[in-house]
């Protein structure tokens, strides 16, 4: 099992950011994870936010080992060749320690303060499905021709090709059964989700039916949920319930008692799991 930490990347400088991932890497982590807003998401009173991709790159020249994402990247955002090429960018940079998510987007608030547009819940998996689509075929670094549903491309080329080949892990975030899950079905190295084992139970099974549809091994999809650290014997317990129910990845919160408590589970906890 591989344990990612999410930074919790808002309301801190970016000294404090860098020091939580530099910790992350000296701790064992597999991989660390930031995300993909302009505001903080909680709470009422303004702070410093730094945008999700340039952090990344950033942060590929600040450590060397682990793998860097963003929990997930909001194709509202981004047109998809922008977010490609800014992809093969962190992978390079980074010499492939890229992990590459993808989601519909959620915070309106954002959007509408911010002046980015929109769409409606329909219009934002279409492009979801655009930018899919889109992305793997620009990483083959061929001369790519798409009539999307939101996005097409006209004889569109990016080079170079990811280090990671045939493109970065790709992760797609949630559990809807109508459009989400299809999409992982189909284009997911990593599916996640949040919620308990036992609430993502049906998802999980219908994510298997769907990937033999769509002419996938399911095992070939990592399942990776979330869980606390605030306990570290809380968080033993729900390793093992995580591990136990097939998934094989878990996302760490940033604990409230910092990170003193961080060390404490990965020396006491992750040696059992890894």
């Amino acid at each position: 099992m591989r344990f990612g930490l999410d930074a919790a990347q808002q309301r801190m400088p970016w000294d404090e950011l860098v020091r939580r991932v530099q910790l992350a890497e000296e701790l064992g982590f597999d991989g660390v994870w930031g995300f993909d807003h302009f505001q903080p998401m909680y709470g009422d009173a303004p702070g410093e936010t730094f945008e999700g991709m340039t952090t990344l790159a950033a942060l590929a020249g600040a450590t060397s080992r682990i793998r860097l994402g963003l929990l997930v990247a909001g194709v509202t955002y981004r047109h998809p060749s922008v977010y490609a090429a800014e992809a093969l960018t962190v992978d390079h940079a980074s010499h492939g320690r890229l992990e590459m998510s993808f989601g519909a987007a959620w915070f309106d608030k954002e959007h509408h303060e911010l002046g980015i547009p929109f769409p409606s819940t329909a219009e934002r998996f279409d492009l979801l499905e655009d930018a899919l689509e889109i992305t793997t075929r620009l990483f083959t670094g061929d001369v790519v021709d798409h009539e999307g549903r939101r996005v097409s491309l006209h004889e569109a080329q990016l080079l170079p090709t990811p280090v990671q080949q045939p493109h970065p892990p790709i992760w797609i975030g949630g559990s809807g059964p109508r459009r989400t899950l299809p999409l992982a079905a189909r284009f997911a190295d990593v599916w996640h989700s949040f919620g308990t084992p036992n609430s993502m139970r049906p998802a999980y099974q219908r994510l298997d039916e769907l990937a033999v549809q769509a002419g996938r091994d399911p095992s070939a999809i990592t399942r990776a949920g979330s869980m606390s650290l605030d306990d570290v014997e809380t968080a033993r317990k729900h390793a093992a319930k995580w591990r136990d129910a097939g998934y094989g990845y878990i996302v760490c919160g940033w604990p409230s008692a910092g990170a003193a408590q961080v060390e404490a589970f990965a020396r006491q906890v992750m040696p059992d799991f890894t």
